[in-house]
Formats: C-alpha cells, structure tokens, sequence
C-alpha cells in the first residue's frame, strides 16, 4: 500500500506541482536565450549532459557500488537540474536568467538522454535481464509527467500574469513539502537497509555533488565566463531534480533500490549547495569591504 501510494499517487503529483512551478518561472525568452548568449548554455549543457555522467560512471566503479545503487546514482547524474538550483542560484548572486534557461533546456533534452545513459548504466552494472528497461511507453509518460505541467504554468503565466505571480510563492512551499514527504516514504519503505545504503552510497554521492557544483564553477571560468555565470552553472550542476530521479526509478524502471541514491544526494545537496554559495562570495565580500 505504502509503495502504490508513493509511486502511483504521491510521486507523479509532486513532480507536476514542482515542473508546474518551473513553468510559472518560464516563457518563451528563456528558450530563445540559448541563441542570443550560446556560449554559457553550451558550455552547461556540456558539462551537465557529457561531464558529469562520465565522472558519475567512475565514482560508482571506483567507490565500489552495489550494481543496482549505481545505477540509481547515475539515474540521479543524468536528471535536470530543478527549481531549487534558481532559488540557491539568486541567493549566491548568480545568473538567475541563465539558471531558467538551463533548467527549461535541460528538462526537455532530459528526456531524450535518460533513457540513453540508464541503459548504458543497466548495461555496464547489471545483467539486461535482472531489471526491467525504460519502455518507450514509459518514457512517453515521463514526457507527458513533464511537458504538460510545465507548458500549463506557462500558460498561466503568458495570459494570467498575476494569477502565475499569486501562485509562484504557494507553489515552491508544495514542491519542498512533496519532496520531504516523497523522502520520508522512501526512507521507510527501505528502512531495514537505508543505513546500509547510506553507507555504500552516501560518500560517492557527496563526491559526485562536490565535484558537481566544482566542474560547473571552474570550467566556465576556463573558458572566460563570468562569475554570475560561473555560479550559476554551478548550482544547475550540482542541484538535480531528484523528484524525477525517484520518479523514473520507482515508476519508470519498477525498482526500489535505484531511488536510494537520488534520496540520499537530495538530503546531502541543500547543505552543500549553502556551503558552495557561501565559498564563492567569500572573495566578492572581501573585496567590497575594502
């Protein structure tokens, strides 16, 4: 009962409450602003989709995963980042527009290369035949799960601006709540082996958030962007949708243990994200109080 009501009630309810409060923060702009700056979004969109998966791949084999928790950590590398990296983003002075766009980017590109990188990851931790693979149907439904709550907040807010604006706050509250809640039950319903797990997976995961949020700050300051940018990137990087993540593992894949690593990197993110705000404006505050 606990399950069903997580995976079929509880978890598609919150991830479109929380892609609706994406849609709320989005237009049409935002989609366009990869043409008018391209550089920042390539350089994002690489490292989201092409770095941090590969570093993904060698945390779990180097850190010796359980062949299903690695998986489940490299579900959790190939998932957007989500409205949480544009709030941590604005409170670290970052490029809050370039946060949007990544994350609207990333949120419809995530659909297409999921099932590519999860496959990868079935194929390299696990025999094909001892998990069930994301059916097309599947990734369907995980298009619809997205899109439509977000074309629909949108909506909302091209024709009802303010209703979009009175909205905004309320819905941001839900989403935190949806995710504690979707943690909690998770938790649960693995509590005979989640201090087990915490254990496997609970290092690889801080490593691969560090390292993260690093390569999302440092290799824009490598190709000469600025440091608004640089954080920006940074928290986009660093801060997943684990929702989605849980979501694919419970309901995509049918496999509990694969949502482990998204609920452990979820509690480990909001403290690191802090940290890493508050290491990037270190230099910025001495330099204003000189």
């Amino acid at each position: 009962m606990e399950s069903s009501f997580l995976s079929l009630v509880l978890l598609p309810l919150a991830l479109s409450i929380i892609m609706m409060g994406l849609g709320l923060s989005l237009t049409i702009d935002d989609f366009k602003r990869v043409v008018v700056y391209p550089k920042a979004v390539f350089i994002g969109l690489i490292c989201q989709m092409l770095v941090l998966p590969t570093i993904c791949f060698y945390i779990a084999k180097s850190f010796g995963l359980a062949p299903e928790l690695a998986v489940g950590l490299m579900l959790l590398s190939a998932a957007p980042g989500g409205p949480t990296a544009n709030l941590y983003s604005h409170i670290a002075k970052g490029d809050v527009a370039l946060n949007v766009s990544l994350t609207a980017i990333n949120s419809i590109v995530s659909l297409f290369t999921i099932p590519l990188i999860v496959n990868f990851a079935i194929a390299n931790f696990l025999q094909t035949d001892q998990v069930v693979p994301m059916q097309f149907k599947k990734v369907i439904e995980v298009c619809i799960m997205v899109i439509l709550p977000v074309s629909i907040g949108m909506l909302l807010r091209s024709k009802a601006s303010k209703l979009a604006a009175q909205l905004e706050k309320p819905v941001k509250i839900a989403s935190a709540i949806f995710l504690v809640l979707i943690i909690i039950l998770t938790v649960l319903k693995e509590r005979k082996h989640i201090g087990q797990d915490f254990q496997q997976v609970g290092m690889a995961a801080l490593v691969l958030n560090v390292l993260s949020m690093g390569i999302g700050y440092f290799i824009p300051r490598l190709f000469n962007l600025g440091k608004k940018q640089a954080i920006a990137i940074g928290m986009e990087i660093g801060i997943h949708n684990g929702t989605l993540a849980i979501y694919i593992a419970l309901s995509v894949i049918g496999n509990s243990i694969m949502s482990i690593p998204p609920v452990i990197y979820s509690l480990i993110m909001f403290f690191t994200a802090a940290i890493f705000g508050f290491l990037v404006n270190i230099g910025s505050r001495k330099e204003t109080a000189r």
